[in-house]
């Protein structure tokens, strides 16, 4: 009787997990096999809407990796955006240089540079505090944009010219055809590399860190764990992210503004998190690709369309405190 009982608990683990395991698996292939379809069975339109998806995807595989998995909310994630979309902006129109890994490159660089002072002194604060300081920040460099016109062009942005692809210069051809054709393919590797890169980070042993920070940084400290030096490389690595999808930005905008650093792109940041669900490594995703799709609908149909996106936030808050996903699951689920 013993040992037919210990069978079965050594039999009964791997059929659930080959079901978690299977599931996500074959829902994201499909999810891939149909991005990748997309631009030959739907209108121009809609690809160039999934164009957004691609950089707003990248930017919150790394905010949820602050918020979802270390507990830190920032309000000044689009900081991070601007900087990689006026990188973007200064290298192809000003200094002629188009390669996009050049660019994507730089920015990194860059976020990493400033993510890294800015980072040093918001780990030292939690909760509202830690917000706030990301929001001064963030605002800080929105004023810096705004007012070093020599530099920055102040208002009126500068122009993001056409990049080259994988070092090759594209042939002559109209915007709408480069964006919902090389440059959609490329974003959407970008997305799937990112994302497959955060997916390793989040299971890995740091990963494993960051939630144990999450959950109780006391006792984290206690194990061994420097609290504030995880949630520094956690800050740097979202900075590296966002930075990143505003160099993929760029080139969809077609001009790099203050608008993009403004606090309420942060606020949109936010929302698609609290929409998808920061409790599952695809809610974010799920949410950015809802709200791009929504917002274009709703602003077809009212004018008021941020009323109506706050309605809908306070009810997610209320009514499926762990978003979307939480929703289809149907029951709430920590980050895995």
């Amino acid at each position: 009787m013993t040992e037919t009982v210990q069978l079965e608990r050594a039999e009964a683990p791997p059929g659930p997990r080959r079901g978690r395991i299977a599931t996500p698996v074959l829902v994201l292939a499909l999810a891939v096999v149909i991005a990748l379809l997309l631009p030959v069975v739907v209108p121009t339109y809609f690809v160039t809407l999934m164009l957004p998806f691609f950089a707003y995807g990248v930017a919150l595989l790394g905010l949820n990796l602050l918020f979802g998995y270390t507990g830190l909310l920032s309000f000044g994630q689009a900081l991070f955006l601007g900087i990689g979309a006026y990188t973007a902006a200064i290298f192809t129109s000003r200094f002629g240089i188009r390669q996009m890994e050049v660019i994507l490159v730089v920015s990194a660089l860059l976020s990493a540079l400033v993510a890294a002072p800015v980072g040093a002194i918001c780990v030292r604060y939690v909760k509202i505090y830690f917000g706030l300081l990301t929001l001064a920040f963030g605002m800080l460099f929105y004023s810096f944009v705004l007012k070093f016109y020599d530099l920055t062009s102040g208002d009126q942005g500068i122009r993001v010219a056409q990049p080259y692809l994988l070092g090759i210069k594209g042939p002559a051809r109209d915007l709408v055809s480069f964006l919902s054709g090389p440059y959609y393919y490329y974003c959407m590797a970008l997305l799937v590399l990112l994302g497959f890169v955060m997916w390793r980070i989040v299971h890995s042993p740091f990963g494993l860190s960051l939630q144990a920070i999450r959950e109780n940084p006391v006792k984290a400290e206690y194990l061994g764990i420097s609290v504030k030096k995880y949630r520094w490389y956690a800050f740097v690595i979202a900075g590296i992210y966002g930075g990143i999808a505003g160099a993929m930005l760029g080139p969809i905008t077609g001009n790099a503004d203050p608008t993009m650093i403004y606090w309420t792109q942060s606020g949109n940041l936010v929302f698609m998190t609290l929409l998808g669900g920061f409790t599952n490594f695809f809610g974010p995703l799920a949410g950015a690709f809802v709200f791009i799709f929504l917002q274009d609908r709703i602003m077809a149909v009212v004018p008021y369309w941020r009323l109506v996106f706050g309605i809908i936030l306070a009810a997610i808050v209320v009514f499926a405190p762990s978003g979307l996903i939480g929703l289809l699951m149907g029951r709430r689920k920590e980050v895995q």
